[in-house]
């Protein structure tokens, strides 16, 4: 079976905590923690301790790479993929997800791609990088990460697919699934509903099923073809008015993952 688990973004601003015990109850395999300002997620003991409390596994780790988290461990993003590194190796996460680099990294961005080979191999672990999509200003594309948004067109060994990414950057998930193969290792699963030229200017990241990317089929191919990688949900819940609505969102989203990643029984021969 794909491990289906949840990103802790899926319950944000709440804390990690309520990631782990939400997921838990749920019926998810596992969570992936998104390294913010909050001292938890930065912390492995602390993130061990709840996936003890709760039965659930740290699966992944992202990378601390949002405007948000700019001075999170520093502003060296070698060194911020460095720390993300050794903290999933500590806390048995096998993959750390990293967007391509801003254009203004420019020495970070030259280097991108040895940077991420080495931080794998010295910390036994796999860097998956995240499909993403031009920023829109002023009603231009601009581009704001080099050498450009899709890892497509990168010599990485692994590549994490986003399906609300690719909406929004007009991409079509399931032709991008099968022209990256093997070095699919990670999905954020989410959808959404256009792209930057039909005049969406916002990352949606909608429940599964919710937007008109080929989410449903994208999955069934990857069970079909026995894909060993990972499914995080990264669904945006912040709408829901209370706890019990917001558990019925990321309920929808695990049926979801669960229905159409299922792979059918071979039918048993009957005796002659």
């Amino acid at each position: 079976m794909i491990p289906i688990g949840m990103s802790t973004t899926c319950v944000y601003p709440l804390p990690p905590a309520d990631a782990f015990r939400e997921a838990a109850e749920v019926g998810f395999d596992g969570v992936e923690v998104m390294v913010t300002q909050e001292e938890t997620t930065q912390d492995a003991s602390a993130l061990l301790s709840l996936a003890d409390a709760h039965g659930l596994p740290v699966l992944s780790i992202h990378a601390p790479v949002l405007l948000l988290t700019h001075f999170v461990w520093g502003r060296d993003p070698r060194v911020k993929l460095e720390r993300t590194a050794a903290l999933a190796r500590d806390t048995g996460a096998d993959t750390v997800v990293v967007h391509p680099p801003f254009r203004w990294q420019a020495g970070y961005a030259e280097q991108f791609l040895p940077i991420v080979r080495e931080t794998a191999e010295e910390y036994g672990v796999h860097i998956a990088v995240e499909n993403m999509f031009p920023w829109r200003v002023a009603k231009r594309n601009l581009k704001a990460y080099a050498p450009g948004p899709d890892p497509r067109e990168m010599d990485c060994d692994d590549i994490t697919l986003d399906f609300s990414h690719a909406a929004l950057a007009g991409i079509d998930s399931r032709e991008f699934a099968r022209e990256v193969g093997g070095r699919l290792r990670h999905i954020h699963l989410c959808d959404g509903s256009g792209s930057s030229d039909d005049g969406r200017i916002f990352d949606e990241h909608l429940l599964p099923g919710r937007g008109t990317q080929p989410v449903a089929e994208t999955l069934r191919d990857l069970a079909d073809a026995g894909w060993h990688g990972q499914i995080a949900a990264e669904v945006n819940t912040r709408k829901a008015r209370s706890e019990d609505e917001r558990m019925q969102l990321l309920r929808e989203t695990l049926d979801f993952a669960r229905e159409h990643t299922a792979v059918a029984s071979e039918p048993v021969a009957e005796p002659a």
